[in-house]
This record gives C-alpha cells, sequence and structure tokens, in this order.
C-alpha cells in the first residue's frame, strides 16, 4: 500500500479539496445542512478556525487553521466526512473493499492538501476558494453563490462585494490532474 505522507504542523494554516467519489452529482449542495452539522459537530470536540470554505455539488475546498498544540487534521476529515455519511440516506454502490471496510461509497478516500507558507500563499489560496463557483461555471461572481464565506469575506472588508469577475488570474488551488479520480 503506499505511504502518503502528510505534512503536520501544529497549529498552521491549511488548504484542502475534498470530493465525492460521484463527481457528477450535487450531493454536498443538495445536503448542505447535514454536511454543516457535522462540521458544526467536529469542530465542537476538536476545535479549528475556519478561514475560508466553499461547497460546490461534489467537492469542497477550505482553509483552516489548527490550535497551536494540534496537528490532527486527519482525524478531523474522518469525523467530517463520516458523520455526513451518517445523515445523508444510502443511495450509492459499494465496492467489495469499500463493503468489507464497512464504508460508504460517498466521498473519495484521500484529500489534497498544502501547508500554508506566508501571507501571499494564504490570500492566493483564498482567492481561488472564493473565485471557485465562477470557474466551475456555476455563477457569474462569487457573491452570487450561497456556499461560500466569501460572503463573511465581504462583511468583514477584506473583499469588495464586486470582487471576482471571470477576468480574474488566480495562481493556487490544485490543478484538476491533482484531484484524486474517482
Amino acid at each position: 500500500m503506499t505511504d502518503y505522507r502528510r505534512l503536520r504542523v501544529a497549529g498552521a494554516t491549511y488548504f484542502f479539496t475534498v470530493a465525492l467519489a460521484d463527481r457528477r452529482g450535487d450531493l454536498l449542495t443538495r445536503h448542505v445542512t447535514s454536511l454543516r452539522g457535522s462540521v458544526r459537530a467536529v469542530k465542537a470536540r476538536m476545535p479549528f478556525h475556519i478561514d475560508a470554505w466553499v461547497v460546490l455539488p461534489e467537492h469542497m475546498h477550505c482553509l483552516w487553521t489548527l490550535p497551536q498544540d494540534d496537528t490532527d487534521y486527519p482525524a478531523r476529515w474522518r469525523a467530517i466526512k463520516g458523520g455526513f455519511s451518517k445523515q445523508v440516506p444510502i443511495f450509492e454502490p459499494r465496492s467489495a473493499s469499500r463493503a468489507s471496510r464497512n464504508e460508504r461509497g460517498i466521498w473519495q478516500r484521500r484529500y489534497w492538501e498544502h501547508m500554508i507558507r506566508d501571507e501571499a500563499d494564504y490570500a492566493s489560496h483564498a482567492d481561488y476558494i472564493h473565485f471557485n463557483p465562477v470557474r466551475h461555471g456555476l455563477v457569474e461572481t462569487p457573491s452570487k453563490w450561497q456556499f461560500s464565506s466569501f460572503h463573511r469575506w465581504v462583511s468583514c472588508g477584506w473583499y469588495p462585494p464586486a470582487w471576482g469577475g471571470r477576468d480574474i488570474s488566480l495562481s493556487a488551488g490544485e490543478r484538476d490532474d491533482e484531484i484524486m479520480p474517482p
């Protein structure tokens, strides 16, 4: 089995991309209330700060900052995915491998993570997150996408309300070929 090495630094900020196994549906936005409930429950048990987040129909991107004495973001993702999976009706086929592990077939097993290096890296990943609904052709501007921390960033004065037209140039985030295939 492949040994995935993940950089774990206490108190660090990380960018994540987490995707569904079936990239053709709208499960995350259709059941966004369940996702939010799962995140809230995990944050209550294992605190972390949500810097930015966008939920798209079949994947999501976020920036988290961990507590100063904590490195365990994998446990948080396991708990979020598990909590969400328990709330969503069973509908998906499962492979023999997933069935033998008693896993649902909702999520890709792995996720993309990147530790933020500096302020410029943070800003470019936040921009990537908030622009992603436009990039995927879901809306014309980030302000039109409801499942995003973009609106909080505007209310805090970090973005102007009209930020993010189609002409924006972004350099952060994962490339499409870096998201695990289903």
